[in-house]
């Protein structure tokens, strides 16, 4: 284990130097203002009409909701995720919770809640796609492998080191959107009550295990489901980063997988085999909420085990191929 430590710092420096993880940062610090400012003007268009009185703005809601169930142009799948919607709604209004506190806690748990399944995955994509598939392309994987130094380790000390960046690229985004937020929303809201628990059968809810947390202890648990999404995303890139030589064609497929993703999750409802493909089980943070699954039969349990498969299994033909193919022609 000794001599991987100077192979993981090597690779720490290469990864520093990218001026693609800058970029990531950048995109964050601008794209977090923007949602921010439509937060605002949203909220201050909600207040206008609602003269802040969040009981009336949930009240709304919930009876747009209603109406729009008797609408022909609403499709049925659309009508399942509202019915969920309007129990839960109900039970924040029943229990006198605003589940849309304004504050940058509830911001940053709403941007990050909804940018799991797709902007933090492409993200972690812009940093695990050319792990190796660059070093190909510019050459320098020949000197690397030509040290004494056995391939599994190289390969262990990139996977490592990409878990460190994986890492502090979500934990930076929770940062970015909190300060953010937080200037224009405020600080408070850590202690804020979220109910969790919500047990989604067909189109009923079971609230019997419903129960509230504070803030803070929900963010929590929906940082660890989202590093964990990161990292099953991080380890499927790094191994298509094994397997193909351009670093483009790299982001491509891995850019067209997670795009697939998004569009499945929102029509997959009747194919149920499509349950198994990891890009529809990324949005876990959902489980949280209660929100409907994407298709029937999905719950955390089944979710956390498929992506865990894919993980291994990515694993296992990135060290494969890395240890047995000839990289160096």
């Amino acid at each position: 284990m000794s001599n991987i430590m100077p192979l993981i710092r090597n690779e720490t420096i290469k990864m520093v130097k990218k001026k693609r993880l800058y970029i990531i940062f950048i995109v964050l610090a601008i794209l977090v203002p923007m949602f921010t400012y439509a937060q605002m003007k949203s909220a201050e268009n909600n207040r206008d009409k609602f003269g802040g009185d969040w009981r009336l703005e949930l009240q709304q809601a919930i009876t747009d909701n209603q109406n729009s169930l008797g609408s022909d142009r609403v499709p049925e799948e659309y009508k399942k995720y509202r019915t969920v919607y309007i129990q839960q709604m109900q039970y924040y209004l029943e229990n006198d919770i605003n589940p849309k506190e304004p504050g940058g806690v509830t911001f940053t748990r709403e941007f990050m809640n909804n940018a799991v399944g797709l902007f933090i995955p492409l993200l972690i994509m812009a940093i695990a796609s050319d792990l190796v598939s660059g070093e190909r392309t510019t050459g320098t994987i020949k000197m690397l492998l030509t040290r004494p130094v056995r391939r599994w380790k190289v390969l262990l000390s990139k996977l490592i080191t990409l878990i460190m960046f994986v890492s502090i690229i979500v934990v930076s985004a929770y940062i970015i959107c909190y300060v953010i937020s937080g200037a224009v929303f405020g600080y408070k809201g850590f202690n804020m009550p979220i109910f969790t628990g919500f047990k989604v059968v067909g189109t009923d809810v079971d609230m019997s295990a419903v129960h509230a947390v504070d803030q803070w202890l929900y963010m929590l648990m929906q940082a660890g489901l989202i590093w964990f999404v990161s990292v099953i995303v991080a380890m499927l890139a790094f191994m298509v980063s094994v397997l193909v030589r351009s670093t483009a064609a790299s982001i491509v497929i891995m850019m067209a997988a997670l795009i697939a993703g998004t569009i499945l999750t929102s029509m997959a409802a009747s194919w149920q085999t499509a349950k198994y493909l990891f890009m529809v089980n990324l949005e876990l943070p959902d489980y949280l909420s209660g929100g409907l699954p994407p298709i029937e039969g999905m719950n955390l349990g089944f979710s956390l085990i498929v992506l865990s498969v894919w993980g291994v299994a990515s694993l296992i033909v990135s060290f494969l191929v890395f240890t047995k193919r000839d990289i160096l022609n």
